[in-house]
């Protein structure tokens, strides 16, 4: 199986690097993938720190196998080849860990090992659709990994990336036959765990926050920032999805349950009442930084990391990460 076009000059400089043993060449012409191969990889398993880990060793799997690259394919399609067949290895493997089972928003079923992505990392010259909002949002990553391995990197090289049945046939050593029938499958589970406003995965890519996400990210802060509780339940609805990973499940509450459950467990009270925050994005979804100033600390230290889908101007689905104690996802680990 080949690509259409005729050998590139990226595909003549990696065969000429790869002959001469030129790693700064090598490095230089890999490099310029390695975000969108981190974003792949994230999709396949839902970690940002596994991500990263399992591109390092996409590259040292090129590195390794420079000299089997003869340009019959892109450098970019044999690059994500790769980085799916470390990902497939992976998750052959990640049984042997210690998991830390959750449920996550619009999940009939537990997840594991859900990290956000932060949106600094994402490509800025993004490829085909590989960093569109529908296909990085939360929900979309916990509805992927309800999918056997193997038929999760049909539908995201399918369906996601955009490849053709060939293309993924050959990056996956399967037949077209067999490639075609894993994303119906795929396709039928998709639409299963996804909620029904967000069944197009192939609509049209979007980075920027609307006013309104903006508008209720700053007033979510805000209400912390002054422990202003009837505040913080106006913003939420009142059929919330809330979950705090990795310590809970999802349960779906009242806006006024959701933050009385919030002050019985410790937060708002003396001692938990200084808060600052910082207006982020994680997944391309609109998410504040929370920071906890605690007695006796001259400074506030990052919290939590709330990502937030917003519905209406009210937030619909909240989904927070432990952030104590290491520094996450680029933030300040104090302020």
């Amino acid at each position: 199986m080949t690509d259409a076009k005729p050998l590139g000059a990226d595909e003549t400089t990696f065969i000429e690097a790869a002959g001469a043993g030129d790693t700064a060449r090598f490095a230089l012409l890999t490099e310029r993938h390695r975000r969108e191969l981190q974003v792949h990889c994230y999709r396949m398993l839902a970690n940002y720190e596994d991500a990263q880990d399992l591109t390092q060793e996409t590259f040292l799997r090129a590195w390794n196998k420079r000299e089997s690259f003869k340009g019959h394919a892109s450098l970019r399609t044999w690059l994500y080849r790769i980085a799916t067949n470390a990902c497939l290895d992976f998750l052959d493997k990640r049984n042997d860990r210690t998991p830390v089972p959750v449920e996550l928003p619009d999940s009939g079923s537990e997840v594991l090992y859900l990290q956000p992505y932060p949106d600094r990392m994402l490509p800025e010259d993004p490829q085909e659709s590989v960093v569109s909002r529908e296909t990085i949002e939360l929900a979309f990553i916990v509805a992927v990994q309800h999918l056997p391995p193997r038929q999760r990197a049909v539908f995201i090289l399918r369906d996601v990336l955009g490849w053709p049945a060939s293309k993924a046939a050959d990056a996956l050593e399967l037949t077209v036959a067999s490639v075609t029938s894993a994303l119906q499958r795929a396709r039928v589970t998709m639409r299963e765990q996804l909620p029904d406003h967000r069944l197009d995965w192939r609509g049209p890519t979007t980075h920027e926050l609307s006013k309104d996400e903006r508008g209720v990210v700053k007033s979510y802060i805000g209400a912390h920032e002054r422990n202003d509780l009837d505040g913080l339940i106006s913003l939420l609805r009142e059929d919330l999805r809330f979950a705090m990973l990795p310590d809970s499940g999802t349960l779906t509450t009242t806006a006024k349950d959701a933050v009385d459950g919030w002050v019985s467990g410790g937060l708002f009270q003396r001692g938990h009442d200084d808060w600052r925050g910082i207006a982020t994005t994680v997944n391309h979804m609109p998410a504040a930084a929370l920071y906890l100033r605690t007695p006796g600390d001259p400074e506030h230290r990052l919290f939590a990391v709330a990502a937030l889908h917003i519905v209406d101007g009210k937030i619909a689905e909240l989904t927070g990460f432990d952030a104590t104690g290491k520094p996450w996802l680029g933030l300040p680990p104090a302020l």
